[in-house]
């Protein structure tokens, strides 16, 4: 495990620290940095894009003041080992699998608590989204179990777990892609029925014999062809964050974005002159990439090459299909859990995490009911338990792919009140 070094970025609570919960964040990908959670999702700081965009300098950071920084002390990760600046010693340390990505967080939380024994009585959360929705139940039973052979100064005061916009099960999450976009208008109900009846409603791994289904996924992947899968109301527009990329010196290669996880369908990607999403993840190249700025975050030295968002490149092993079984096992425990989706995201479906969810067999403590923000419906939840174990599920209206990005005064509301405990009440 030594050989394996983990970057991390840690923040303190903005309220509280002492007593404020603690979040290890887990950014997904596989691959993708924790500096990517930080500035573009949950973190305390964003990027100026007016004050940085065509200033020939170095990108221009501000505060986020949605970051759940404001409830809760924060570590965001570089892992797996490979991701952003985290770095192993030896080429062997670099092959990663799912169960040992886990191990090697396990691994890094323990270090962290022993060097910052001031944390290790405040409630200790493990939050992540997208593919975290894989390496997180793993962890969290890791760390389950751990706690039950420990003694008391060696276990971690684990509460409970947040997962967003999560993969599960891959059959589950990308066969209910089809029935969402026929909710969503993307496809017409004939489309959709006869997409249903032909191909029996199983749209994966489909008998190749079966022409007919084939035939319909066609007509279906034709009508979804120009959406932008994470966001399905946003500009569908890759090759614009492309040529803003080549004003800036930068290998439109290394640019990718949520939309990498579409398993399904193919998408297309055309230029557009309208504003795109893509354009704001030039500068975290542009900043993490600077000698001065690696300098300052005591990036070590010659064991890098050039910072990537998201490492499409690791040498990762995909050993764990569907990560319901490790829920199932948790459900036994005494811990608090928030699963939320951003319901229009077709990359991960709501349609299809409900489903697993669902799977659990937990009895259901409170039905479908709107939660406000401002006077609005920022979403709607669900409440599940099973003896101390008690589980909300909540969607984050016009959220995408994931929520927090889309929507950040939603989702700094939803989690303020989940930690208080008053979301679904």
């Amino acid at each position: 495990m030594e050989s394996v070094q983990l970057f991390y970025w840690f923040v303190e609570s903005e309220r509280n620290p002492e007593e404020d919960p603690l979040l290890l964040w887990l950014t997904g990908g596989p691959g993708c940095s924790g500096f990517s959670g930080l500035v573009f999702e949950v973190g305390p700081l964003m990027f100026d894009y007016a004050k940085s965009r065509g200033s020939g300098t170095l990108p221009t950071l501000k505060l986020n003041p949605f970051s759940w920084t404001k409830v809760a002390s924060m570590i965001f990760i570089d892992a797996p080992v490979g991701t952003g600046f985290s770095y192993a010693t030896n080429p062997e340390s670099y092959g990663v699998t799912d169960t040992l990505a886990a191990a090697h967080n396990y691994q890094f939380l323990r270090k962290w608590l022993l060097s910052n024994p001031k944390f290790q009585k405040n409630p200790l959360y493990i939050a992540g989204d997208s593919y975290s929705g894989i390496i997180l139940p793993i962890l969290v039973k890791t760390i389950s179990d751990g706690n039950e052979i420990e003694g008391g100064g060696k276990r971690m005061n684990l509460k409970g777990y947040i997962l967003g916009n999560p993969v599960t099960d891959l059959s589950v999450d990308k066969n209910w892609r089809i029935p969402f976009y026929h909710k969503l208008a993307l496809i017409s109900d004939q489309f959709y029925q006869a997409t249903k009846t032909n191909c029996k409603g199983q749209y994966i791994n489909v008998d190749s014999s079966n022409a007919a289904c084939f035939q319909n996924l066609q007509l279906v992947s034709e009508c979804v062809r120009n959406i932008f899968t994470a966001q399905i109301l946003e500009p569908n527009c890759f090759d614009a964050a492309t040529k803003e990329a080549k004003a800036f010196g930068w290998d439109p290669s290394n640019l990718t974005h949520h939309n990498q996880l579409n398993l399904l369908l193919p998408n297309a990607f055309h230029h557009t002159p309208t504003w795109c999403r893509s354009y704001n993840y030039v500068f975290s190249y542009i900043w993490a990439n600077d000698g001065e700025v690696q300098t300052a975050l005591h990036v070590r030295k010659g064991i890098k090459m050039e910072w990537n968002r998201c490492n499409r490149s690791l040498s990762y092993t995909y050993d764990v299909t569907s990560t319901v079984p490790y829920h199932k096992y948790l459900i036994n425990k005494d811990y608090k859990v928030l699963i939320y989706s951003g319901d229009h995201d077709a990359v991960i479906p709501y349609l299809g995490t409900m489903t697993w969810i669902k799977s659990l067999n937990l009895s259901l403590k409170r039905d479908w009911l709107p939660w406000y923000v401002g006077g609005q419906v920022g979403g709607y939840t669900l409440q599940y338990t099973q003896g101390n174990y008690n589980l909300v599920y909540a969607t984050v209206k016009g959220g995408g792919h994931t929520a927090p990005e889309y929507r950040p005064e939603e989702s700094l509301a939803m989690i303020s009140r989940w930690l208080a405990g008053f979301l679904s009440n």
